[in-house]
Formats: structure tokens, sequence, C-alpha cells
């Protein structure tokens, strides 16, 4: 193994076994090449790693934010790598399909029991964006920041993340789905747009089974609407 992905390592065990927490520093390089028995040159690329996946975050200086810090940004560091591996792996369309269907009734069902009024008009704005009739391009925009919205407006982070990166890994696949409709665009569009209104209304009266059960009936439909 090399030297640095030893590092990595001892600092993702520490983490995992909870000796290390947001907000913790690491000693300086120095001290933990010799603790580790490595050079310099792989503690500072053991470093750059973490640093680029979001779990530490660095500092020059000698003041309080200076040296390597434990970072207290997971979710947009867990968001990204999710939406990347989920691009990468290249999943069969129905396994996409079914984990959506998991993640987003959760998420429809929480925005429906716990959404504020600011969260609803997250929910509620791209929605209206979409009765003017925009493109393809457009709509796909729009039809990713309504699903992301929801999942914000449930409160579950952890559920949230996981929605946001499959469905923002999904847009480009969506949007050649679009692209392909030829004639039948107007006809999808109005359609999905009428899911969608009844997804926001059951969250919006708080109908936490039919903003759910509503959700789960979307997802499938747009994989029949769009699929070639």
């Amino acid at each position: 193994m090399r030297a640095y992905k030893q590092v990595v390592e001892r600092v993702e065990g520490q983490i995992l076994a909870g000796t290390l927490k947001v907000g913790d520093r690491l000693p300086a390089e120095r001290d933990l090449a010799v603790q580790l028995q490595v050079s310099r040159a792989a503690v500072r690329e053991a470093m750059r790693t973490l640093e680029a996946q979001g779990v530490v975050r660095s500092g020059v200086g000698s003041g309080p934010d200076a040296g390597t810090v434990v970072s207290a940004l997971p979710s947009e560091a867990l968001t990204r790598v999710l939406r990347l591996h989920v691009a990468l792996a290249n999943f069969a369309m129905d396994d996409v399909v079914a984990a959506r269907v998991m993640l987003e009734r959760s998420s429809a069902g929480l925005a429906a029991a716990h959404a504020s009024a600011e969260a609803l008009a997250a929910v509620a704005e791209p929605l209206e964006a979409m009765s003017g009739e925009p493109d393809r391009h457009e709509f796909n925009d729009l039809d990713t920041a309504f699903h992301i919205a929801i999942a914000e407006a449930g409160g579950n982070r952890l559920v949230a993340d996981m929605t946001i990166a499959i469905r923002e890994a999904m847009r480009l696949p969506i949007l050649r789905e679009l692209e392909q409709l030829g004639e039948r665009w107007p006809e999808v569009r109005t359609r999905l747009c009428a899911e969608h209104r009844a997804i926001h209304d059951a969250i919006a009266a708080g109908d936490q089974v039919r903003a759910a059960e509503l959700m789960e009936a979307h997802i499938h439909s747009a994989r029949r609407l769009l699929a070639p």
C-alpha cells in the first residue's frame, strides 16, 4: 500500500471509531509523519486527498484556523461523492428507479409532516415556473429543483443528500429522454406538471400517506412516459 493511503486509512479509522470528531485538530505534519512512520510528503498527499473529499480543511498561519481540522461539511462531500458514483457506475435503470422510490417516498412523507412555510415555498417555486411552458432544458432543471426542494423540506439530512445525489446524477440521462420525445413533448410535460401539482398539494395539506403514494406513482409514471 502506498504510504499516503496508510495515513488516509488511519484518519478514517479514527473517525469511524469516534476518536476524531468534527472540529478536532490533527497533529502537525511532522508529528503525524513520525507517529505513522511515513514521509512528510506522504502526509501532505493524504491531507490533500482528505480535503478533496471534504473530510478535513487546512489553514495556514498560527491563528485559530491554522492547521488541519476535521471538516464540518460532510453533507456536501457525501452528495458530491454519491452523485459521481451513481453517474459513473452505470446502474440499471430499474435499480435507479427502485432507489428513487424508496428515498423519495420517504422525502414526500417527511415533507408533508414537517415542511415549514419557507420550505413549501421552495417546492412551489419550480412548480410555478413549469406552468409557463419552459423548453426541455429549462423543464429538466425545474424538475430537478422540485424534487430536491421536497427532499430538503423533509428535514432528514441523510435522506435528502442521497436523494439529491441520485436526482442530480440523472439530470443528463433524463434530459436526453426528454429530447427524444418529439411531438409527444407537450403532452408529457402537461402530465408531469399535473403529477407535480398533486404531490405539492398533498404535502401542503400535510397528508403524509397521499404525498408518499403520489410520489411513488409519479416516479413510475415518469419512467413509462420517458422510456424510449
